[in-house]
């Protein structure tokens, strides 16, 4: 029997997107400032970054990368356990520690590659069992994968869903893991009554923080520390450098134990080049920055408030979202591409998201917020949206009375 042929298979289920209109393309940006975007000479006001806290080119931060990039060059140049590990990586991994109140810490070169860590660390194939919200982030989902172990999901939010898929697994390690903040969604995760699950059932409670570090709860401090939790309850977190911090990579944080356990077995550690130290000097510098200027968050929290107030008047269908990610449902995938499109022409880039990075029938605007927003911009953005959304909604008008 003939071995399927791996070009055609391609072009088959590119045809397949095609007729999906699930083609996703890059936008090249040719120069950033703030929260304005070049994009082929236009300038639009971006609603789709991570960078909450608006630290990405924050100049001290920008200045600290400078600084160690003239002094350190501009790579590490070898894994963390040869010779790529820098003072300014364990001062990060310190700095990180001390402001979520964790034992250690551990840094990666994303979020992506810890969460594989972890879960192929602590779970052997087939007789450990991986329990998570059916609506974890994709890097979540794909390391139980890779660990080989058993997944299993429960429904969002859904507490008891998750104490039955652990009394169904009683063999075995198992680990309970959910997201912080729901990156698609912006809800949180019940982490009082998961931690509770996890201590019934006995399995290890992993959260991955990635949206709620820099801007949940006192300080920052995120979801887990806004709950009343800690390393007891929640042995192991993630948060990102990525986002709220606006840098790059992420670590993982836990007790002395498991974090030498990763570091001395954890695959996605030993085997790749450390993060440079210029980026991780720029993410200490962050860090500080988080923990010192409160008003970045109270800023948020205005901003938040305009947005959804605004969004109630204009009758647009909001998530139950308190965070700076903002979805507004749309249906299907054509309508969220219409008003995308449409808002672009208005000087606005709001992210469409479509299956099957959501639900069928849950495409949405993912509006996310930053505090270098002003109020304005975001009043004017609400007003954009309602005047895509009668666009497109007259445009269909017109178009089912000449069918």
């Amino acid at each position: 029997m003939a071995r399927p042929d791996l070009h055609e298979r391609i072009q088959h289920q590119r045809k397949l997107r095609l007729a999906q209109g699930r083609i996703r393309t890059r936008r090249i940006i040719s120069r950033r400032d703030g929260v304005r975007l070049e994009i082929d000479g236009r300038s639009l006001i971006g609603f789709c970054s991570n960078d909450y806290l608006g630290l990405s080119q924050q100049f001290e931060v920008v200045a600290a990368l400078q600084d160690a990039a003239s002094r350190e060059g501009a790579s590490s140049t070898s894994s963390h356990l040869v010779c790529g590990h820098h003072t300014l990586h364990q001062q990060l991994e310190r700095e990180m520690a001390d402001w979520l109140g964790y034992p250690r810490a551990l840094l990666f070169d994303s979020g992506f590659m810890a969460n594989l860590a972890v879960q192929q660390a602590l779970l052997n194939e087939d007789t450990d069992v991986c329990v998570q919200d059916r609506l974890n982030h994709a890097s979540l989902l794909d390391a139980s994968r890779l660990a080989g172990c058993r997944l299993r999901r429960y429904p969002h939010l859904d507490s008891e869903g998750a104490m039955r898929q652990l009394k169904n697994t009683a063999d075995g390690a198992a680990m309970l893991i959910t997201d912080g903040v729901f990156s698609m969604d912006g809800d949180i995760a019940p982490l009082r009554s998961l931690a509770l699950v996890a201590r019934m059932q006995e399995a290890l409670f992993y959260v991955d923080d990635a949206h709620g570090v820099g801007v949940v709860g006192e300080h920052g401090r995120g979801c887990v520390a806004a709950a009343g939790l800690g390393v007891n309850e929640v042995p192991l977190q993630l948060a990102t450098l990525g986002k709220a911090l606006g840098g790059h990579g992420a670590v993982v944080l836990g007790d002395e134990a498991l974090i030498q356990h990763l570091a001395e077995t954890a695959r996605p550690y030993i085997y790749t080049t450390a993060l440079p130290p210029a980026q991780a000097a720029a993410s200490l510098a962050a860090v500080k920055l988080a923990r010192r200027d409160h008003w970045r968050r109270e800023k948020l929290t205005e901003l938040i408030a305009a947005f959804r107030d605004g969004a109630r008047c204009q009758g647009l269908e909001l998530m139950p979202s308190e965070t700076p990610i903002q979805p507004l449902l749309c249906g299907d995938e054509s309508t969220v591409m219409a008003l995308s499109a449409t808002l672009e022409q208005s000087g606005f880039l709001v992210g469409a998201i479509r299956p099957p990075t959501v639900p069928e029938g849950k495409a949405r605007l993912r509006v996310t917020l930053s505090a270098l927003h002003s109020i304005e911009q975001v009043k004017t953005l609400v007003d954009a949206i309602a005047r895509a959304r009668d666009v497109v909604l007259y445009q269909r008008s017109l178009n089912t009375v000449n069918a």
